[in-house]
């Protein structure tokens, strides 16, 4: 063997050994990646499988795309908490995330009901596109920011129905004296059309109605109605749900935690957030046409499916415009909030009308 060839051997061997052994070295800084465990809680519980599985998917889509490094751990409403603490329990960093409606917490804010849905106002797509954009978004953070929270919208349980009723509404008299199960906006415009409004929460609509203690409620749509069995206590059920067209939940993250995670995962959180829009959006679509169908068939004889008249949309329509930009003035927040909805609303709404308004009147002929 040359002189030559034994040096290039041993130079040779001397590099892979050295790397080799460097390699070993930065092993653990390739291999060790940080880890980050969370924690959820939903202002929902079990029983809503469309919103627990919205949050499911949540966790799921973040575990999967960072390969294990970010986990998400959901508790349903009443496990770890009340089903209403887990906006504080996330302001304060007891758990670093929480899925509820914006609407739930309009008592600290009240600019938070625009970003939850308001009466007449955008569909799904128009508060979509209000959030990525328009400013909707932009304005949501700043509101949140004074909470400690990070907000990203979530499922869209939207359109709703009108509510369920034990008697028919032919004009907007009928709302005289109607004691009705209506929170937030829709419940003033209730009262201002001369109704009572009763804040009976979900698990106790069924009885309510059944015995009579109140007239009429709305609640979601048919799958989530059925599942309370509310077409077992009242015959009509109507619609459009004019008090909630656009109703999408959120997700919060407390802001410390949320900027504490490296960009990727940030971005990971943030875009899981937006498939679950995608595929909650379709579940809710999905079932709740099917369960409207049970309702037209299984259920016929003791269900009418009916559209509020023309007429007392109307009257709803110019009590909620009232009822809107009073709450519009009670803090600065809500002003600029309502400013920007009301804009964009102006913006998408011939939009709407040309390119499906009048399609889907025609098909559904």
């Amino acid at each position: 063997m040359t002189t030559e060839r034994r040096r290039f051997i041993a130079t040779a061997g001397g590099v892979v050994a050295a790397t080799a052994a460097s390699s070993m070295v930065n092993a653990p800084n390739v291999i060790a990646q940080p880890k980050v465990q969370w924690r959820m809680s939903t202002a929902f519980t079990a029983v809503f499988d469309i919103h627990q599985g919205a949050a499911q998917r949540l966790a799921k889509v973040v575990e999967e795309t960072s390969g294990g490094r970010f986990r998400i751990e959901v508790f349903p409403g009443e496990q770890i908490m009340p089903s209403f603490e887990c906006f504080a329990a996330a302001s304060q960093g007891t758990i670093e995330a929480f899925m509820g409606s914006p609407q739930y917490w309009k008592d600290r804010e009240p600019a938070l009901e625009w970003f939850g849905t308001i009466p007449f106002g955008m569909n799904c797509e128009g508060m979509a596109a209000w959030y990525y954009q328009g400013d909707g978004l932009k304005l949501w953070e700043e509101a949140y920011a004074a909470f400690n929270l990070v907000p990203r919208p979530g499922l869209w349980d939207a359109p709703q129905m009108a509510g369920w009723f034990r008697r028919k509404i032919n004009t907007i008299g009928d709302y005289k004296g109607l004691r009705m199960r209506i929170p937030n906006l829709g419940g003033k415009v209730v009262t201002r059309a001369g109704g009572t409004t009763v804040l009976t929460p979900g698990s106790g609509i069924y009885a309510a109605l059944e015995r009579g203690m109140i007239d009429a409620s709305e609640w979601v749509g048919p799958h989530d109605d059925m599942k309370l069995g509310l077409h077992n206590t009242a015959r009509y059920y109507y619609y459009p749900g004019w008090h909630e067209p656009g109703t999408i939940n959120e997700f919060g993250f407390n802001k410390k935690a949320y900027e504490a995670l490296p960009i990727d995962l940030k971005r990971t959180l943030d875009h899981a957030a937006a498939t679950v829009q995608v595929y909650g959006r379709t579940d809710f679509h999905t079932k709740n046409a099917i369960a409207l169908g049970r309702l037209k068939e299984e259920f016929k004889s003791k269900v009418e499916v009916l559209q509020l008249p023309v007429p007392v949309l109307r009257e709803l329509k110019k009590l909620s415009a009232e009822v809107v930009r009073d709450e519009s003035e009670k803090t600065p927040m809500a002003r600029k909030v309502h400013a920007s909805f009301t804009k964009f609303q102006a913006l998408v709404g011939p939009w709407d009308h040309v390119a499906e308004g009048a399609y889907h009147q025609f098909v559904s002929g």
